[in-house]
């Protein structure tokens, strides 16, 4: 068996699809402490306080997400597991393809004014093996979450959802380090090398 960890030094990632909904936000908190304090120096602090105080709360979350997030390679097959309590396996021989997996970190809505400036958080896209599988989830989760995870497909045969792991998470290069070597073991027509 082996484990492998998100590499530190990873935030710069983690924060990139929450940029937009962050410029929103400070521009947001500029405008109403300007109101609130009667001038412009006063909003663009309490913007940028607020801003750096999200910017914290991510900080806080992407540690926990990347210090209790493990895949574990095994003879059976590939095992996620994170510190919220979800967990994904797929065997080996349920693993149908590799490709591009979304990771969605937020709600899909758009936030914003109508008619005004709307955006939402972007899925952090990475390449990772994608197959029917299972998945445990935590007993709370968002609606948008459990919404989403309801539709996705399931094999006709077993039953199981269609599952990902996105093993780019990990290491960018997953391919040409250990974990693509542990896929080329035991799967090697998914490498097409």
């Amino acid at each position: 068996m082996a484990e492998f960890r998100i590499r530190a030094g990873g935030f710069p990632r983690f924060l990139a699809p929450f940029i937009a909904p962050l410029a929103l936000f400070f521009a947001v908190c500029l405008l109403l402490g300007a109101i609130l304090t009667g001038s412009t120096p006063g909003g663009v602090a309490i913007g940028a306080l607020a801003t750096a105080a999200l910017l914290a709360a991510l900080a806080v979350k992407h540690r926990r997400l990347t210090a209790g997030t493990v895949a574990r390679f095994s003879a059976d097959g590939v095992e996620l597991t994170d510190a919220l309590g979800f967990r994904v396996r797929l065997r080996w021989p349920d693993i149908a393809r590799i490709d591009i997996v979304d990771t969605r970190l937020a709600s899909p809505r758009r936030i914003g004014r109508p008619g005004g400036a709307r955006v939402r958080v972007q899925p952090l896209r990475s390449v990772g093996l994608i197959g029917w599988g299972e998945r445990t989830v935590p007993p709370r989760i968002p609606g948008w979450m459990r919404d989403r995870l309801s539709r996705v497909p399931t094999d006709p045969a077993t039953g199981r959802p269609e599952v990902a792991i996105p093993l780019g998470e990990f290491d960018p290069l997953w391919e040409r380090g250990p974990m693509g070597d542990w896929v080329r073991r035991h799967r090697p027509d998914l490498m097409g090398r």
